[in-house]
This record gives C-alpha cells, sequence and structure tokens, in this order.
C-alpha cells in the first residue's frame, strides 16, 4: 500500500516536472533573448575590414584608409556618452577619409540635445575630409535644415547630389559622390553620377542600399550604405524579421550588383525598438590598393 502511494505521488511529481518545465524554459528563454538583444547587443560593436583592390585606384592611394559609419539614430537609447565612445574608437583606426552614411538623430525636431552632438562630432578627424548624406531619418520630422546644420558645423561635406574628388598632392584622384535619401528626398542619378569618369575610381554614398540597382549603370565602382539595420532583428536560419523600404533587395554586407560593389553597413544605434538581435552594430574600414 505504501508502494503504490509513494509510486503514485513520484508519478504526480514527474508529471507536474514535465507540464512545467517547457513553458518555464520558455520563459526563462524569451527573459534571456530580451535581456541580451535589449541591453547588451546594441552595446557591442564590430569593426569590419576590407581591402578593395581595383585598376582604377592610384598607387599615391595604397594603404588609404576610410572608414563608413551610419545610422546612429540619436535618442535616449543611442546617447551622447555612447557617440562619444564611438567617435574616439574612430580616431583610433586613423582614417584618411571618413564617411557618414545617414540618420545622425531618430526623430530631428524632439531631440533635446542637438547642441551637444557639434562638440563630439568635431573631433572626429580624417586628413583628406568627412563626408555625410542623408538619411530618411534627416529628412524627417523638419529634420532637413536641423541635420545640415549640425553635420556641416561637425565639419562634413554634406553631399546632396554632388561629386567631389579627392586628390594627391601628385594630382591622382579619386571621386566621392552622394545622392540625396531615395524615400524622402530627391535622388537625381544622372544629374550626380551621369558624367563621372570611367578612369577614374568613383565611390558613391547612397543611404538606401537598393539604390544599387539604378547606380549600377552608371561608373560607380564601390557604393556604400546603411540604412537596413542589417534588419536590427534576424532569427537563426531565417534572417531578418523585416527590412525597411529600398533595403529589401541588399540588407548587410558585401554584394557584387553587376560591375559595382556595394556595402551594406549595419549602423550603429536601432530605430522603432531598442533591440538588436543577431545584428551587430559596425564600424567598417576599406584599405584601397591598386591592381596595377
Amino acid at each position: 500500500m505504501v508502494g503504490n502511494l509513494m509510486t503514485k505521488l513520484y508519478s504526480r511529481r514527474s508529471f507536474l516536472k514535465g507540464l512545467f518545465s517547457v513553458p518555464f524554459a520558455g520563459v526563462l528563454t524569451i527573459a534571456s533573448g530580451y535581456t541580451y538583444s535589449r541591453y547588451f547587443e546594441p552595446t557591442f560593436l564590430d569593426i569590419t575590414k576590407f581591402t578593395i583592390h581595383h585598376p582604377n585606384i592610384p598607387k599615391a592611394f595604397n594603404g588609404f584608409k576610410i572608414v563608413q559609419f551610419s545610422d546612429t539614430h540619436l535618442s535616449d537609447y543611442f546617447t551622447i556618452g555612447r557617440l562619444t565612445t564611438i567617435v574616439e574608437k574612430i580616431n583610433s583606426l586613423s582614417p584618411d577619409l571618413l564617411f557618414f552614411t545617414g540618420d545622425l538623430m531618430d526623430e530631428p525636431n524632439q531631440y533635446t540635445q542637438i547642441n551637444k552632438i557639434v562638440p563630439v562630432l568635431e573631433k572626429l578627424e580624417a586628413p583628406f575630409g568627412k563626408f555625410a548624406v542623408y538619411g530618411n531619418h534627416d529628412h524627417g520630422g523638419y529634420g532637413t535644415d536641423i541635420y545640415r546644420n549640425v553635420i556641416t558645423m561637425s565639419g562634413f561635406t554634406l553631399l546632396q547630389n554632388e561629386v567631389q574628388n579627392i586628390t594627391m598632392l601628385d594630382g591622382e584622384k579619386i571621386s566621392v559622390s552622394g545622392i540625396d535619401d531615395l524615400m524622402l528626398g530627391k535622388p537625381r542619378y544622372e544629374g550626380t553620377l551621369g558624367n563621372l569618369n570611367p578612369d577614374t575610381y568613383n565611390i558613391l554614398l547612397a543611404h538606401e542600399p537598393d539604390a544599387a540597382l539604378d547606380a549600377k549603370k552608371y561608373n560607380v565602382h564601390l557604393q556604400l550604405s546603411g540604412h537596413s539595420h542589417g534588419g536590427q532583428v534576424q532569427l537563426p536560419f531565417y534572417g531578418p524579421l523585416i527590412t525597411p523600404p529600398y533595403a529589401t533587395e541588399y540588407f548587410e554586407g558585401m554584394y557584387e550588383v553587376d560591375k559595382l560593389k556595394l556595402y551594406v553597413n549595419r549602423g550603429l544605434g536601432t530605430t522603432r525598438l531598442p533591440f538588436r538581435f543577431l545584428s551587430v552594430p559596425e564600424l567598417t574600414q576599406f584599405t584601397l590598393y591598386s591592381k596595377k
């Protein structure tokens, strides 16, 4: 009798343990995932490095370093303190040329610490210049003039459907183009890229990566973009849960788009929700070499 009672009690405990173990494990998994994606991964930083060889790159540019950063989305979640840390990291890479590919503030007309941005960004050092383009958040919320003022006061040249040459003392050069944001701006491909010299190494800054579908028709050799955040939240074996407009074809990493190389930077901040999962913030460094 006692043995039967003990068996029944043991079976009930086993049943209850089995009944609650899966939901409890699920709760722990969800809680751990929330904590990681909210408080840990957004604070990480990858530095992705590439060496670019091309016959149009002059020998005078051998070893020339370009650093790209993107999508800071300054807000309560990506703070001025975090921006200061990023600036220090960029300077430690000693870039010759620096590119920002858009979305500085998450909501420019709502951001209350605009006056603190310039003193931080102006500390960025790049002897051959600092260049930037508009992102959709830079235009959004009546932010067009706010962004222009902040980024230019920080020492950046804002390229809005414009081309500039980067020239060495011996006259050798590469070109940098920037088109306006695809979503809320007025990008002009033909007017900006139509007269690019096919013998010059031409770099294009375009916030949205799917601009490559048009840029590939011109003499562009390297396009640098952001916008997608790498999906911001990815699932194993599936990829990003969602990508924004104009980042549906290309959302992360290096692509070959006909003769054009496209790199999509995952950016630094977050938007809509302050989460990142399997999409670590990054800086990108490109070192140029002649292929001749």
